[in-house]
């Protein structure tokens, strides 16, 4: 900011904005635009100026600084109050903490002891050893309320203090119903399974789509480079039309998620083919396309890494197809 625009007159300052009405200056740092704002206030004695010379000075400012007109205002009431245009210090708002390090052990104390009840009946809880059984340890936490408990449990001391183990909750989903394939002796229930050919570092390998029909034996081998769903619906589609029958009955697997998700399902009900998958601890519901795994695809191929490079050049086409 140049130093030599606080020394003009009055009568120049009034005809310096007319003069420059495509210019505006500004300081590069704030504490250099606030202590320019000082001197001009000090030389002018802004205080003793009249109303429409205050005003004027108002204008000049922000034309020179580019500061708002509510901002110059600001600063001005700041010179006039303290004598001096300071920028205000930031100051991060701190709570007092009211409940202490012992408080939050306290807690996870009562909780270990009777098993992490409701924040409710644990704030019931903590209120009675207070008012009923006298325990001055418990004053703080008698008032608290159920909102802040929760607040508390949450903190790294009370983890700390307090391990609480929760079973992993199964998930269940509503794709496909868990019972073993029945064919009744048709030739058109699929049993199908996936087949990983190895992994090295930062590639992928290859997976093999098995599908076998329980009856005739019927077995069509198709390979992909990804089982993601996008990836896999071609393939199942060109699968389903390379048998030499139709299938209508059904499509039986295993619960992996390439082949429990909505788009299988989708295509499968759009062909009118019930989906079925198999029970826990029911190793026989998929176990004929598990023999044919090792009887076909790991006997021609082996175990070594084939690069998912070598599946098909187009995803919706089936590799092999092999009638056993």
């Amino acid at each position: 900011m140049p130093a030599d625009f606080c020394l003009l007159s009055l009568d120049q300052i009034e005809a310096f904005p007319k003069a420059r009405q495509g210019i505006r200056f500004e300081g590069e740092t704030q504490e250099q635009i606030y202590h320019w704002i000082e001197q001009v206030l000090c030389r002018q004695q802004y205080s003793k100026q009249s109303r429409r010379a205050r005003g004027l000075l108002r204008r000049y400012l922000a034309k020179m600084t580019g500061l708002s007109r509510a901002q110059v205002t600001r600063l001005i009431g700041r010179c006039r109050k303290s004598g001096a245009v300071q920028p205000v210090p930031y100051r991060r708002q701190r709570f007092p903490q009211r409940y202490t390090r012992a408080d939050i052990e306290l807690l996870a104390a009562v909780d270990e002891a009777h098993e992490n009840l409701s924040g409710p009946a644990t704030r019931r809880i903590l209120e009675r050893e207070y008012r009923q059984y006298g325990k001055w340890e418990y004053q703080r936490l008698a008032s608290i309320s159920v909102s802040h408990l929760y607040n508390l449990r949450q903190q790294p001391r009370y983890r700390e203090r307090r391990l609480h183990y929760v079973k992993t909750r199964p998930t269940t989903a509503a794709i496909g119903e868990r019972r073993p394939p029945d064919p009744q002796g048709q030739p058109d229930y699929l049993r199908v399974d996936t087949v990983h050919q190895g992994d090295q570092p930062g590639a992928k390998g290859v997976y093999h789509i098995n599908a076998v029909d329980e009856i005739t034996q019927w077995q069509i081998v198709a390979a992909t480079a990804r089982i993601s769903e996008a990836w896999l619906e071609p393939v199942l589609v060109a699968m389903l039309r390379h048998f030499s029958f139709r299938i209508r009955r059904g499509f039986h697997s295993d619960n992996g998620s390439e082949f429990i998700n909505q788009t299988v399902a989708r295509l499968l009900n759009k062909l009118l083919i019930e989906q079925t998958k198999s029970r826990p601890r029911h190793s026989n519901d998929n176990g004929l396309v598990e023999t044919k795994n090792g009887a076909l695809i790991r006997k021609h191929l082996g175990y070594g890494y084939i690069d998912a490079a070598h599946a098909a050049c187009n995803s919706s086409t089936a590799r092999t197809s092999i009638p056993i």
